[in-house]
């Protein structure tokens, strides 16, 4: 209320401003809270770094986030977390380039490689944004009309006051995939400026090279030196900076524990500099004898000697087998030493171990590394799971002939104790591993294109077979009824009544609305 009496006051200095009801400028004004991007970008960094610090202290309250290919999916997701749970504490939105690629580019779908247009990335996160403030707008919008109601009633109006003041916003951070930077560190700090002026206050990229970006999950990867990586980790930087957004975060991922390839052999100025250090880990062969040597041949000096580094017919230089996770460790600690905040390591299963073992490699030269760790469809994570229960049972010395290790994945498995000691182990996973293996955050890079996928499969089956109509109307319309999905009421949720609030502000009794008693609508 002290907001309208300050609307008010300010509306006396423009007497032909008569119609203008105060009470409805403030309620316009708390339905969109964020005038820009730069706001939200500024207002999500601090939810982060305040979500950081109390992780610290308790490493049970991690965060997590499930990734987002359009507004209306982040927007269902935050709403749904409040419906369910109350508050939106802890959880994030995850923007995936995968995703981008496979259902946003202009070229079709696409492999994660970074073909997309690099400007869908802050375009998806301006849509993001647009969707979670929409949503802020349609539930003030039920508490001012309740409001209205108790106030036309004569009713006690403290509570819902308290509840329009106390609104949780639907603006959560969005933690935003830039790949590999999309070309050098030029072109890497404007689309990051793009990303953040659109809203993005935390910001992921990876050590892999620009024009030969893999998904991490797929085989071909090709890291750049640690020099590379840490002129873009600054270009970033440099845009939070420029920018405003003094804490926005940076998350370095490293694909090393997966890629055996370079692309260039970076120059050594001194021992033990970045340079020397990263060449360390490339398979060579000691040069003793000069007909070695032919032509277009390559040479370094590697601990005192001359050698020769192995390199592929396309050119790309080869590591040294079983050097992943030293290399992982060593981007992990290089990027932290050069302004990350927050450090991803791309693994090839979700095993408890592994990632306890690089973090708390990490670790012995910074203590404060902390891990985004990505929870991916692309693992199996029933089998990976069974196959880990059955190795530690047969280890155990445990009977496990009942089972068959190339079998693992049958439903016969389903009901069994050792597909239950599996589960019981997945639904831990991220309790355990934010527990024990320092993961501040967890994600899941593309849930929604398996949901989107999976829901249409069921209704298209039913649909279009014998069930006909009764098939949306059992497994959807009357699902999403007693779950109490705000979307079953779609026109509300698109904006109607906050579109018919606004034509009584502007016309007065005289708009015509929609949401009269022949909208459809009022049979929900």
């Amino acid at each position: 209320m002290d907001a309208v009496g300050q609307v008010t006051d300010e509306l006396k200095v423009h007497p032909d401003w008569k119609a203008i009801n105060p009470e409805y400028v403030v309620r316009m004004q708390l339905q969109n809270r964020f005038s820009t991007g730069l706001d939200i970008a500024r207002h999500t960094a601090a939810i982060m770094r305040k979500d950081m610090a109390a992780y610290d202290v308790d490493t049970s309250r991690y965060t997590h986030s499930l990734g987002a290919w359009h507004g209306f999916i982040a927007q269902q997701q935050m709403m749904s977390i409040k419906k369910h749970f109350g508050t939106l504490d802890r959880c994030y939105i995850y923007l995936s380039g995968w995703m981008v690629a496979a259902l946003r580019s202009r070229f079709g779908p696409l492999p994660d490689q970074s073909m997309h247009e690099k400007t869908t990335v802050p375009e998806l996160i301006e849509e993001i944004y647009t969707f979670l403030k929409q949503a802020d707008a349609r539930e003030l919008r039920w508490l001012f009309s309740a409001l209205d109601e108790a106030r036309a009633a004569g009713r006690d109006t403290a509570a819902i006051l308290s509840a329009i003041d106390g609104f949780e916003t639907h603006v959560r951070p969005v933690i935003a995939d830039i790949d590999a930077g999309f070309g050098n560190e030029e072109a890497t700090y404007l689309l990051a400026k793009s990303m953040i002026e659109a809203g993005a206050c935390a910001i992921q990229i990876e050590n892999q090279v620009s024009d030969a970006k893999q998904c991490g999950h797929q085989d071909g990867k090709v890291t750049v030196p640690h020099e590379d990586f840490v002129s873009k980790i600054n270009a970033v930087r440099y845009a939070f900076l420029e920018l405003g957004v003094d804490d926005g975060v940076i998350v370095a991922r490293t694909d090393s524990l997966g890629a055996g390839l370079t692309q260039k052999v970076p120059v050594s100025i001194k021992p033990n500099d970045l340079g020397s250090k990263y060449c360390d880990f490339l398979d060579t062969v000691p040069v003793s004898d000069v007909d070695q040597l032919v032509n277009g041949s390559v040479t370094i000096h590697q601990n005192g000697r001359l050698c020769i580094p192995k390199r592929l017919d396309n050119g790309l230089y080869a590591f040294k087998e079983g050097t992943g996770f030293d290399r992982a460790v060593l981007d992990c600690i290089t990027s932290l030493q050069h302004g990350a905040d927050l450090l991803w390591i791309e693994t090839e299963k979700p095993n408890l171990k592994q990632i306890q073992d690089l973090i708390e490699a990490v670790r012995k030269v910074r203590p404060d590394a902390k891990l985004v760790y990505n929870n991916s469809p692309s693992f199996n994570w029933t089998l990976k799971f069974r196959e880990q229960v059955y190795a530690e049972w047969q280890a155990n010395g445990r009977d496990v002939s009942a089972y068959s290790a190339d079998s693992l994945m049958d439903e016969s498995v389903d009901g069994s104790e050792l597909a239950a000691e599996a589960d019981r182990l997945i639904q831990e996973f991220q309790k355990k591993s934010s527990a024990q293996a320092g993961i501040f955050h967890h994600l899941i890079t593309l849930p929604t294109y398996h949901t989107a996928a999976l829901s249409t499969d069921v209704l298209a089956k039913g649909y279009f077979g014998e069930e006909g109509m009764l098939a949306y109307v059992r497994d959807v319309q009357r699902t999403e009824i007693r779950r109490g999905l705000s979307a079953v009421k779609h026109q509300d949720l698109a904006g109607s009544n906050v579109g018919d609030d606004h034509k009584e502000y502007f016309l007065g009794e005289k708009a015509l609305l929609a949401g009269g008693t022949a909208n459809t609508m009022s049979q929900f």
